[in-house]
């Protein structure tokens, strides 16, 4: 079966989800916190709607940027304007009250984001903390803990994660710097062996943070090999990007991303109607609540 349709968009299975985007709004409603790493342009809900029907999805699951970080303002209003068909993963405060984190529940959000990458965090021991801390906040909730971090520290932590009240999802595959091993022909390794636990989720998002698109392609193939229902597709949209020699205030632009390559590249990673219809359908509606 073709994933092209007539109208020149990708003929998904309705209901269709894109598991990682980012909303940007205008700074002059939605400030963005002033120890930012790097400052996006604008990426309005209505250029996001735009994307979705360029690939034909009609969900998509919100993440916080680091720009905001834990006002989570431009999210809430986003998913408000969605009316059901996003999701939000949200960033908050150690100490959020959980009346607060229910009225998150509320609007759309169905877990918390611990983001150690974009600051560049590698201690090991304070990452053990913050996912300790965050899946006991949230395992009562039906949540999940999104972890963004180096591939190292996500080895070092394997125990761990496999051992957290709440389930994990983890972004960008992982951030794998190495291929996926094999042995006697089956993926090995702390990734496959995370994702075999039903705990643990992997994002196939973002091929341009990992070192070559084949190595996300080599991932991809691994994952949905051992664990096919713990595997999530996004896009990474509006594919944000810290420019060299920019200052942290200074608006830095979006990666260019041709649609049809991500197009393509959708197509490679999920080759056949049955994978589409699980990493783009039931793995989100069923983590996510949809």
């Amino acid at each position: 079966m073709s994933l092209q349709a007539a109208n020149g968009r990708l003929d998904l299975p309705v209901g269709g989800c894109d598991s990682h985007v980012h909303v940007i709004g205008p700074q002059d409603q939605y400030p963005m916190a002033p120890q930012r790493p790097y400052t996006p342009g604008p990426a309005p809900l209505e250029a996001l709607r735009a994307h979705l029907a360029r690939l034909g999805l009609r969900r998509a699951v919100i993440v916080q940027p680091s720009v905001y970080d834990t006002d989570n303002r431009c999210l809430l209003d986003s998913l408000d304007r969605l009316e059901g068909a996003g999701r939000g993963i949200a960033v908050c405060e150690d100490n959020v009250a959980p009346a607060a984190l229910r009225a998150l529940h509320a609007r759309g959000v169905r877990g918390v984001r611990v983001n150690l990458e974009s600051f560049g965090a590698r201690d090991v021991a304070g990452a053990r903390d913050l996912l300790a801390h965050w899946a006991a906040r949230v395992a009562d909730s039906g949540w999940h803990v999104q972890l963004y971090a180096a591939s190292q520290l996500v080895e070092a932590l394997a125990d761990e994660l496999a051992g957290l009240p709440a389930p994990v999802v983890l972004d960008h595959f992982a951030l794998a710097a190495a291929p996926p091993r094999y042995t006697a022909g089956a993926p090995a390794g702390v990734l496959p062996d995370l994702l075999r636990t039903g705990r643990i989720h992997v994002k196939l998002s973002a091929p341009y943070r990992l070192r070559s698109p084949d190595l996300a392609a080599a991932w991809a193939r691994a994952c949905l090999e051992v664990a096919p229902g713990a595997v999530l597709w996004g896009s990474d949209w509006p594919h944000t990007a810290r420019e060299p020699g920019r200052g942290a205030h200074e608006v830095s632009a979006y990666r260019a991303v041709d649609p049809a390559e991500l197009a393509r590249t959708l197509r490679a990673w999920l080759p056949t109607p049955s994978l589409q219809r699980l990493v783009l359908v039931d793995n989100p509606t069923r983590l996510y609540g949809f």
